[in-house]
């Protein structure tokens, strides 16, 4: 029987004793999440008014939104979101999906896809460039694992923010999505580094969190951020042992 590198926990806690170790491994590498974690989308209401090429007043802007937090719970988009990213068409289905169950949008769905994939479109955080700079400056590793349909490198250069990364994992390559341990394991094979070195941001519970089922440490940052605002990844840098890291970056 092949043993998991976890130990096995029963109701109170491992079942074996675990060998004395000095405390966890050091942080030789952090993985990232893409969205939500180092870039956010702009305002949907300035990409609509982009995709319609036409004026739009706030009362309509209003409606259009309101029918996009409506399509959330149609049976016909949830539907189209299962197995959304593990492929590139099944993640232009997804989105496209959700973009046509509004009436006046549905025609222009193949250009709010396109926004999505374009560089442009994505803001990163305030402190994205100094912890990711900062994390190298240290000797840590970088990879990207990140649920997606599209190459993700050109957004990054666009940003000027590529050359941190060593490691590109994109689930659509895959066939797979976090938290599928393949994900995670290929990124540390590739900047090679064990699990139990590696830290993985992101912002998704079950799935960025869900990189300590693979032996990883995990640190999903909390809901409400705001597109070009700090995202709070000073608390990355104490994770990783990067010191007080950020203030002493930007001071």
């Amino acid at each position: 029987m092949t043993r998991s590198p976890l130990p096995v926990c029963g109701p109170e806690g491992p079942l074996r004793a675990a060998p004395s170790t000095q405390g966890p491994s050091p942080v030789r590498a952090v993985l990232f999440d893409f969205g939500g974690t180092l870039f956010q989308m702009g305002a949907y209401a300035d990409r609509i008014r982009t995709a319609l090429q036409r004026p739009v007043g706030e009362r309509e802007m209003d409606e259009l939104l309101d029918g996009l937090e409506k399509g959330l719970v149609d049976p016909d988009v949830i539907e189209a979101q299962r197995g959304r990213d593990v492929s590139s068409r099944a993640h232009r289905h997804a989105f496209t999906t959700w973009y046509a169950s509004v009436r006046e949008l549905a025609p222009h769905a193949d250009a709010l896809y396109a926004q999505l994939q374009a560089p442009e479109h994505w803001v990163p955080y305030a402190d994205t460039a100094s912890t990711l700079a900062r994390l190298t400056d240290e000797g840590i590793a970088l990879g990207v694992v990140s649920d997606v349909g599209w190459d993700l490198r050109p957004t990054f250069a666009h940003h000027g923010l590529d050359r941190y990364f060593s490691s590109w994992v994109h689930s659509y390559a895959y066939g797979t999505e976090k938290p599928d341990p393949a994900l995670f394991g290929h990124a540390c094979r590739e900047l090679g580094v064990t699990p139990a070195g590696t830290l993985m941001v992101g912002d998704h519970p079950a799935k960025d969190g869900g990189a300590a089922g693979a032996g990883l440490r995990a640190y999903v940052l909390p809901a409400g951020a705001v597109p070009g605002e700090p995202r709070g990844l000073d608390a990355v840098l104490r994770l990783a042992g990067a010191g007080s890291a950020l203030q002493a970056h930007l001071g």
